[in-house]
């Protein structure tokens, strides 16, 4: 059955930075601005932002964590792109989609099936991706306590686990795909399972025993790990997905195209700027490059596979 945490928790974790070279007179320093409201009461129209470049986030790491993590990067957009940053926040992955549908942001860092979903719901458009230790890839980690006996999946039967966000897919589509190969699901493998909605505070679970096991983002565990091994040190890593294509950097379907072409440049050229070598080293980012829909293939393989199994229980 499920089980959910009494925790609310705002998640991100943004896998890039931009950066636009503008000739011309010095820009004033912009400012950041953090948002947290609900995408469902924000009543502002779209062009009520039209002075702001508004980028949003979705749940990926804790909101301490993000806001450390971000802080140079949009303070970096803001100055290149000389307008007011405003970084929206948001609890799940659906919020941010909402976000994008509705033409309320400029872009957003997601998960790759969010992704997915918005391309097949609404035409959301793929921007970049960033290149982390050499690839566009990344892997579904699955890890228990480093003291634990569970040695594989199937040891997990009847224990309590850690997904990050329902739309997640190093966080939930995997796993949960890999006990639909068992001809199992969620509610009839484990005792409880809980939504995190940040795979540090998964990470965090496991660690401090809270939850027998989890399923999360190897980029994720492996810059923690890197940072600050403190969580991942007492952590074991049981099983490794398949690489699937690693979340990108999208935009909405209407963006205005001049807008979406600097996005772009800047993305791609980011890695050839000293301060902008100096950001990405510090969140273990190589570069940022082109990537294509067909990436994402074996994500909605693992969809179509879901839906069919589910309509034969």
């Amino acid at each position: 059955m499920r089980w959910q945490i009494g925790v609310g928790l705002l998640g991100v974790l943004v896998l890039a930075g931009v950066c636009v070279l503008l000739s011309g007179p010095a820009q004033p320093k912009p400012r950041m601005r953090v948002s947290l409201q609900a995408p469902y009461v924000d009543a502002a129209p779209p062009t009520a932002h039209k002075d702001k470049l508004r980028i949003a986030v979705g749940a990926i790491i804790s909101p301490a964590k993000s806001l450390v993590f971000y802080e140079d990067i949009f303070a970096y957009i803001g100055k290149r792109l000389g307008r007011e940053v405003e970084m929206v926040q948001r609890k799940t992955y659906t919020q941010v989609n909402f976000l994008l549908k509705e033409g309320r942001i400029d872009a957003a860092f997601v998960c790759s099936r969010p992704y997915v979903e918005g391309h097949r719901n609404f035409g959301m458009e793929l921007l970049c991706a960033p290149v982390c230790f050499g690839k566009t890839e990344y892997q579904s980690y699955l890890i228990v306590h480093r003291d634990s006996p569970i040695q594989k999946l199937e040891d997990l039967r009847g224990k309590v686990f850690a997904f990050s966000d329902p739309l997640s897919n190093s966080g939930k589509l995997i796993p949960t795909y890999a006990l639909a190969k068992m001809g199992q699901t969620p509610d009839t493998f484990f005792r409880k399972y809980t939504f995190t909605y940040s795979h540090d505070i998964s990470i965090r679970s496991v660690a401090d025993r809270d939850v027998d096991g989890a399923a999360v983002d190897s980029l994720i565990w492996e810059y923690l790990n890197a940072k600050d091994a403190k969580w991942t040190a007492q952590t074991r890593i049981i099983h490794k997905s398949i690489p699937h294509a690693i979340p990108p950097v999208v935009v909405p379907p209407d963006i205005d195209p001049g807008l979406k072409e600097k996005l772009r440049s800047a993305f791609l050229g980011m890695h050839e700027d000293p301060r902008g070598r100096e950001i990405l080293a510090k969140v273990l980012i190589d570069r940022f490059t082109t990537i294509e829909d067909g990436a994402y293939e074996s994500v909605r393989k693992m969809e179509a596979f879901m839906k069919d199994f589910r309509s034969h229980k």
